[in-house]
């Protein structure tokens, strides 16, 4: 008999570390951020919270243009290497980073929170959520999907009629002796055309698509996102400092 699949956790977990702790760094990189050299800070940053000398962080930042595979990712996703590819160590598949879109790379002992993978997975999804309200964006999730959608009735539904939707944000984690590492990509304003050269997180169906703030008609300024995203981020994982 096939085991019957997890039903995906809750949208409202917390993950509030246990009391004492020590806030959230919460750091904002000015610029554009080469990715290798991000890559190597975070995995430092994260060993060294998984040995206790240094707090957790979150580390906001833009990437210049870009494609990451992540431990899924099938090479004929890879359409047009139109632009520098990185394997990222992450779960998922493939997915772009570069200017307009904010990429937060969470870093958090779980060990102090709770150790449930899939659950921590779905709190972030929540995270970009509620960070997305504020803008007037509904963003969703799918049982078969991770990462966060929103409805596009305005586009033709698939061939066997269901709606068409695009991503608006996409995660990829990695978990090593608890510490969470990697986070997720929130498209503000990118070039979206960009996308082009993968299969965004493998999902080739003509009906979904990739979307942003700016293509929704809800442009707003980088640090206007980034202020929404740490409000959302306080009731659900803490204080940040």
């Amino acid at each position: 008999m096939t085991a019957s699949p997890r039903p995906r956790p809750a949208l409202n977990q917390r993950f509030f570390p246990v009391p004492g702790s020590a806030p959230v760094e919460w750091v904002v990189a000015p610029g554009v951020v080469d990715y290798e050299g991000a890559l190597a800070e975070m995995e430092l940053r994260a060993d060294r919270i998984a040995r206790g000398e240094a707090s957790e962080r979150v580390w906001l930042l833009e990437h210049p243009p870009l494609y990451t595979a992540g431990t899924s990712a099938k090479p004929a996703d890879l359409l047009d290497a139109r632009f520098p590819v990185y394997r990222a160590g992450r779960g998922g598949q493939f997915t772009y980073h570069g200017p307009g879109q904010r990429v937060a790379y969470v870093m958090l002992d779980l060990r102090r929170r709770r150790q449930d993978a899939r659950a921590y997975v779905a709190a972030l999804e929540g995270w970009l959520i509620d960070a997305l309200a504020a803008f007037g964006v509904t963003g969703e999730t799918r049982e078969d999907r991770v990462g966060v959608w929103v409805a596009r009735p305005d586009k033709p539904r698939g061939l066997d009629g269901s709606p068409a939707e695009d991503k608006i944000a996409a995660i990829g984690v990695r978990i090593r002796r608890w510490v969470a590492f990697h986070g997720v990509a929130l498209n503000v304003a990118p070039d979206l055309s960009h996308f082009a050269g993968i299969v965004p997180c493998g999902i080739g169906e003509a009906h979904y698509g990739v979307t942003s703030l700016a293509d929704l008609g809800r442009g707003a300024p980088m640090a206007e996102v980034d202020r929404a995203l740490r409000r959302a981020f306080e009731p659900r994982f803490g204080a940040t400092a």
